[in-house]
């Protein structure tokens, strides 16, 4: 059985999701109103996983995350409207800890639940399998105890960008006006932190520039670019129009949609195109290295795949390292979830498989 936590302050969701995983028969469920009474129910009943909304009186969502993180770190889904308010604030608890975010039903909740619930189940499922690293807020977690002080460590504690000491490269000088080559990362579950901690270990002058697909909803991509550009010293910009690819900039494909390379008369744009059905999760990272592999020499493409359920760009950077480019695969030993990255690596499709912290060091030494 898995213990789960249900956390809302509103009676209907509390009831309604309390049903969805009722059904599905190996779940034992506890629920609570608010913050405090989460954090008494935290320490009772000892959950698997926890859903947790954002928005409720007294202790709201993010002050519940923190004790629960500092407290016995608990893989915790957050309830977040798609707001863009619900963005930034679900990104800052991704970024203390949370590890996914299901939106929180509109309008009509009970039909709402109907379409949702699946989902909801799935990335829960997910959740409760999580692996939640040792040292997750390891320094929080210290000054409690010892009675420091609470709250996060400053931004301006982060290890400063690293400077690029690439090993020698067979790769031929790009073309006059083209670009170098391209890195395509994908990413899921678990995402938003991976990518700060990739991009934030590449230099402003790193020669490539570099192209996500992350799963998110259209309103989180541009908060997360946003979020990204301030902790990271490249660029990092939403793909939400055609834009020309350049050296030292990072390009977010854009949420609800697929994110795809094209070639203009001026060279190489990267631009959002509506999603196909196909594909079971957008920005597809299967469509994007797909895009790419028709339009660039394998040689001068780098897929880097992250934490995420399920296999999406496995398949696509499995021919990319056939054709003679090179991928990334994260280890099993960070990955929130072992997904995507753990099936690149059983599809024999990893050049390199690498804990999060040395991925930016792997790139580093692939890239000219």
């Amino acid at each position: 059985m898995i213990r789960l936590l249900v956390v809302d302050d509103s009676a209907l969701m509390r009831k309604l999701l309390g049903g969805v995983f009722a059904a599905e028969g190996d779940f034992e469920v506890a629920f609570a109103r608010d913050g405090d009474e989460a954090l008494a129910e935290h320490a009772r009943f000892r959950p698997d996983v926890i859903t947790l909304d954002v928005n409720m009186p007294g202790l709201d969502g993010l002050g519940c995350l923190d004790r629960i993180m500092l407290d016995r770190p608990t893989p915790v889904v957050m309830v977040s409207s798609l707001t863009a308010v619900g963005a930034e604030v679900t990104l800052d608890a991704l970024g203390r800890g949370a590890v996914d975010f299901v939106a929180k039903p509109g309008g009509a909740v009970s039909l709402e639940m109907d379409r949702l619930g699946p989902l909801i189940v799935q990335k829960v499922r997910a959740a409760a399998r999580a692996r939640l690293r040792p040292t997750l807020r390891l320094a929080e977690r210290i000054r409690a105890r010892t009675g420091g002080t609470d709250g996060p460590l400053p931004r301006s504690a982060r290890r400063p960008a690293r400077t690029a000491s690439p090993e020698p490269s067979t790769v031929q000088p790009p073309v006059p006006g083209s670009v170098g080559g391209i890195v395509l990362v994908g990413t899921s579950t678990g995402g938003p932190p991976a990518l700060d901690a990739l991009l934030s270990g590449l230099p402003a002058d790193f020669p490539w520039p570099v192209v996500v697909a992350q799963h998110m909803p259209g309103s989180f991509t541009g908060p997360l670019a946003r979020r990204l550009d301030g902790l990271c010293a490249l660029r990092v910009q939403e793909a939400s129009r055609p834009m020309p690819l350049a050296p030292g900039n990072v390009y977010v494909g854009k949420g609800d949609a697929d994110v795809t390379l094209a070639r203009r008369p001026s060279g190489l744009v990267v631009q959002p195109v509506p999603a196909r059905t196909e594909y079971s999760w957008h920005p597809s990272v299967d469509r994007l290295v797909a895009s790419a592999l028709d339009l660039v020499q394998p040689e001068r493409l780098v897929g880097v795949l992250m934490t995420g359920m399920g296999r999406d760009g496995a398949e696509t950077m499995t021919v990319l390292r056939g054709r003679g480019g090179r991928t990334i695969a994260e280890s099993e030993e960070t990955a929130v979830v072992w997904g995507m990255p753990g099936e690149l690596v059983r599809a024999g499709g990893a050049s390199v498989v690498a804990p999060l912290e040395d991925i930016a060091d792997a790139l580093l030494r692939m890239v000219p």
